[in-house]
């Protein structure tokens, strides 16, 4: 009888410290990143249902999600009323765009525990997900909860700067600002605000202080670029849409403006390179950008090159009759032969006699005719 009293529990022993072993050398293996050889251990422990969730997370590691979704449901079933491995689970289900599997788990969660903040947040976040408008009642939840949770306040503002609601966004962005002066995202918001509500130097102080902490990104450096542009400082201007083209080089639309920037500073070499260099670059009807470049050309007194872009123009918008009376003004600072240009005129008259640029030609023309026939004199 003793004998066997022993055998069992040497059994019972040996068992125990079997389960311990496989389990000790899976968490070491997980700890040092060999998630497959974890799970390999963990498989061989006789009580599965310990570790179905740390085979979960070994698979998540590698980044097989399905398998690492089929372990968690098998951990959730088997452990009910364990609150964080159905949070983990909840968490993967929404990450894996089964969004209202997870909904329907935080639901569960906050009934378990309705002042948890996190399982507010991340129903909202999954209602969001769904398009449901209900997702901000959430988020308000999370930051009566919570006045700190960053994430929560980001939400909240963000929607108000979206309804315009630029106040009551700001109120929220200076909470969270409160525990983390440094939240990229709230100062972006707090940048935005004050741009649409057109508060120029608020906007650039808030933009400038996303780059002094050492956050640049194309948007920023566009929204400083016209904000300087519409205070008239086209040289930081300029500096900052160069600074866009650094993440598109070819964005058309940020090398015309550079060029006309370089045109208000009368660098009219610089400005006829880059409008010409986006007129290169765009398909689209380029009427008013040839018609710009036409001007800065003539500003250089290059004038047949104008002539040349005031044609293009007219070739994009065959109607425009300004951009016609253009090249006679043009023609009439370089031809020698007055008469000829007079000629011009006249045609110009007669042709487009019910345009409204008729009537300018007809006040011009009676100058230049006095004004050649006193050089006659």
């Amino acid at each position: 009888m003793l004998k066997k009293l022993t055998i069992l529990i040497f059994c019972i022993q040996f068992n125990a410290e079997a389960q311990t072993s496989a389990l000790a050398i899976g968490d070491s293996l997980f700890a040092n990143g060999k998630y497959t050889k974890a799970i390999e251990q963990y498989q061989n422990h006789p009580n599965q249902n310990e570790v179905f969730d740390k085979i979960a997370k070994a698979y998540l590691a590698i980044g097989n999600f399905g398998k690492a979704l089929e372990n968690y449901k098998k951990s959730s079933d088997a452990n009910p009323d364990n609150a964080l491995i159905k949070f983990e689970y909840a968490k993967l289900l929404s990450r894996s765009k089964k969004y209202n599997e997870a909904s329907d788990l935080f639901e569960e969660l906050i009934y378990i525990d309705y002042r948890n903040p996190n399982y507010h947040y991340q129903k909202g976040v999954v209602l969001e997900k769904l398009k449901d408008s209900t997702a901000l009642n959430r988020f308000l939840s999370t930051y009566d909860l919570d006045k700190t949770h960053q994430k929560a306040i980001f939400k909240i503002a963000k929607h108000h700067l979206i309804k315009r609601n630029h106040q009551i966004s700001h109120r929220y962005i200076d909470k969270g600002l409160e525990s983390y002066p440094e939240n990229v995202e709230l100062i972006s918001l707090k940048a935005q605000n004050y741009y649409h509500q057109d508060y120029q130097n608020e906007a650039k102080l808030w933009f400038k202080k996303l780059l002094e902490i050492g956050e640049e990104s194309e948007f920023i450096h566009e929204k400083l670029s016209i904000l300087y542009a519409k205070n008239s400082d086209y040289e930081d201007a300029i500096f900052h849409r160069k600074k866009v083209l650094n993440y598109n080089p070819y964005d058309a639309t940020s090398i015309y403006l550079i060029g006309t920037y370089y045109e208000r500073l009368k660098d009219f070499e610089k400005a006829e390179e880059y409008i010409s260099k986006s007129l290169k670059l765009q398909d689209v009807s380029l009427n008013a950008e040839y018609v710009q470049l036409g001007r800065v050309l003539n500003r250089q007194k290059k004038h047949k090159a104008a002539i040349s872009a005031f044609q293009k123009a007219i070739k994009e918008d065959p109607s425009d009759t300004f951009t016609r009376f253009s090249i006679i003004l043009t023609k009439e600072q370089f031809y020698a032969d007055k008469e000829a240009v007079i000629k011009l005129y006249e045609d110009f008259i007669t042709k487009y006699k019910d345009d409204k640029m008729a009537k300018f030609a007809e006040m011009h023309l009676k100058e230049l005719k006095q004004k050649n026939f006193l050089n006659k004199d």
